[in-house]
């Protein structure tokens, strides 16, 4: 039972992976002629890829109708399994019904309007609206606190 205890908790280790993996294909994006005057596109990739870390991602590592589901909610904009299905397609032309994360960075990047890519917008900019300065919170004091 002593090696039960050793094991770190929560989802940290399955996302080791597949940082790795997310992190190969924003190498490719670099690299791609595609995008090679893409203002920043280091930054973007980075940020997409905590994004898309960010929906529970089923076992393939890709974005389901199930993770999707949890993100809107999340975000306090659920969504009907229609509109969870059509949200997909819209991403991935159809083609299949989970997300990779090329399809994502595909649709993050590209000029066509997608709700998911609207709602990842959204949140962006409701992220940054409430968040402090990014870094370490500062040190709080008693005196500041409510």
């Amino acid at each position: 039972a002593m090696a039960a205890l050793r094991r770190p908790s929560g989802g940290g280790l399955r996302k080791a992976p597949q940082d790795g993996r997310l992190e190969e294909i924003n190498k490719e994006f670099l690299c791609d002629p595609k995008f090679s005057n893409e203002k920043d596109l280091e930054e973007k990739l980075a940020v997409f890829k905590e994004k898309y870390m960010e929906f529970d991602l089923n076992n393939q590592g890709e974005i389901d109708l199930m993770s999707v589901k949890r993100m809107m909610e999340k975000l306090g904009a659920p969504k009907t399994h229609l509109e969870l299905k059509k949200m997909i397609s819209e991403v991935t032309g159809g083609v299949s019904d989970t997300i990779s994360y090329q399809d994502f960075v595909n649709m993050m990047l590209g000029k066509r309007s997608a709700v998911l890519k609207l709602v990842m917008m959204f949140e962006g900019k409701a992220n940054e609206s409430n968040q402090k300065p990014s870094g370490p919170p500062p040190e709080r004091d008693i005196a500041s606190l409510p």
